[in-house]
């Protein structure tokens, strides 16, 4: 039975339609005498931002920035104006701007109001754009030095700019974590191939279901569509380096939501061009829905 509440989601998450997750299971088991109980974080985003008058229903779970004052990485130029809740679906639109002489990507990005914290599981309902930008949907700690990575694609076949073909990308999801060190820099996450899910079809051509099982400091499980797709456990994948001082991903993240032009892909020319950023179809990112569960003593309300 399970296998089949497992299928239906799928196949609901595979149409262009703007579907709540109120008809969607949550696929990760709760816990023995324990069940799911929705979080405030979790957003519909069955309302219109930004509005003429009043205040957006936005504010109410997230602030329209990164969550410290930092504009982005690389070429990327976060900016308030280009996140939009419409037609039931955040949309991240991505456009060119010249700063301070340099072309740069503007982008939007949000970021929760609050915290959260294991156990937990989140999932969001998205669309990635069909571009060479990150279309991201990921957790991170306040003092940037834990992060876990639900979601993380790169959509578009090609690079215009580097003459390159990108579909190895456009058909893999990378479902990952990083620790870090900030004096002197440091960074750890994950190497193996599992860390890059592939597909069949390239991932940007339909809405999938990505989510993240946050058992412990120790423990991920990530799923897709509602099927278990990558377990990641213990200290030698976890945190290898001691990074954590031996806490693991034990930190509370804020959720965060943008599209980015990351230095590691801009430096080899993989950045949008002037002429496919024209396409506003190819660089809009959209999220239908994000859902937070936490685990809760059966018996207990569940709205």
């Amino acid at each position: 039975m399970k296998t089949l509440i497992f299928i239906a989601a799928s196949l609901l998450c595979t149409t262009a339609l703007s579907n709540d997750w109120k008809d969607i299971p949550v696929p990760a088991p709760a816990g023995t005498n324990r069940v799911w109980k929705l979080q405030p974080q979790s957003d519909d985003f069955n309302y219109t931002h930004p509005v003429k008058e009043g205040k957006s229903r936005l504010f109410d779970k997230w602030i329209d920035f990164y969550h410290h004052p930092w504009s982005g990485p690389g070429l990327t130029l976060w900016d308030r104006d280009h996140v939009i809740v419409t037609n039931g679906c955040l949309e991240i639109p991505a456009s060119r701007i010249m700063h301070n002489g340099l072309k740069k990507i503007n982008t939007g990005c949000i970021s929760s109001n609050t915290e959260v914290h294991y156990p937990l599981f989140i999932e969001a309902r998205a669309k990635i754009s069909n571009s060479v930008l990150a279309s991201d949907v990921w957790m991170l700690s306040r003092d940037s030095t834990q992060e876990i990575d639900i979601l993380e694609a790169y959509g578009a076949d090609w690079s215009e700019n580097a003459d390159a073909d990108q579909t190895w990308f456009s058909h893999r999801l990378h479902l990952s974590h990083h620790v870090f060190i900030r004096d002197p820099f440091q960074d750890y996450q994950p190497k193996d191939d599992g860390s890059w899910l592939y597909n069949e079809k390239p991932w940007r051509e339909d809405f999938h279901c990505i989510g993240v099982h946050w058992k412990d400091p120790w423990n991920l499980d990530y799923y897709v569509d509602g099927k278990l797709v990558r377990s990641v456990s213990g200290e030698n994948i976890i945190d290898p380096k001691g990074f954590t001082g031996g806490t693991g991903l034990s930190k509370k993240m804020d959720i965060i939501i943008n599209v980015e032009d990351q230095d590691w892909r801009s430096s080899q020319k993989i950045t949008p061009s002037d002429a496919e950023l024209e396409n506003k179809e190819d660089h809009t990112y959209r999220v239908d829905w994000i859902r937070v569960y936490k685990p809760v003593q059966a018996g207990i309300s569940n709205p």
